[in-house]
């Protein structure tokens, strides 16, 4: 059964029935559970700290507003996922000016400073490049590389045929390969 979307948990699928009944403290357990995968698909979206938490607190506003319409035969992690990059192109839309990457404090782990500020700069190009991505082929990358969705999961997340998903990830992909290459290359 690999590719499957994981079902709910019957824990979850027991929040997720008294939050669509008006319990909020279960819809705060179901925020706190997905609260992080929320962030970084939006961060990953948007390459902005304040834009991502921006993004995924409307992506949970519109959650709840649209719980009473949830189904449970498709997991909820897909389903608000696909609400917080909806969110994400919403709060992008708004923003329009060139976002400015905040650098991730990364730890050391012993290597020197010519070393950290490679590895600093291979990042920062490859954020960048993400980001100069179409939002629907980053929205695809985002899900299948940084997240770990299979196909199906992000066909049902994003609500697509898996042909596009597997169109644009090879169009993100190919884009990145170009655009990546003068870093890439070994001396």
């Amino acid at each position: 059964m690999s590719g499957q979307p994981t079902p709910a948990t019957e824990i979850e699928l027991e929040l997720i029935t008294r939050a669509q009944r008006g319990d909020r403290q279960a819809f705060g357990e179901l925020v706190r559970c997905h609260r992080k995968g929320v962030i970084n698909v939006v961060y990953r979206m948007c390459g902005d700290a304040n834009l991502a938490e921006d993004a995924a607190q409307e992506a949970f506003i519109r959650a709840w507003q649209h719980l009473p319409n949830y189904k449970p035969h498709s997991p909820f992690r897909n389903w608000v996922y696909r609400i917080a990059t909806n969110a994400a192109r919403d709060v992008l839309r708004r923003e329009r000016e060139t976002v400015d990457i905040d650098e991730l404090a990364l730890a050391t782990s012993g290597e020197g400073p010519e070393a950290t500020a490679e590895r600093e700069e291979r990042g920062e190009r490859v954020r960048e490049a993400v980001l100069a991505l179409p939002p629907a082929s980053r929205e695809v990358l985002v899900l299948r590389e940084y997240e770990g969705f299979s196909y199906r999961e992000i066909a049902d997340t994003l609500g697509i045929p898996i042909g596009t998903v597997m169109s644009r990830l090879n169009y993100a992909r190919n884009h990145l390969r170009k655009s990546l290459a003068p870093y890439l290359e070994v001396v």
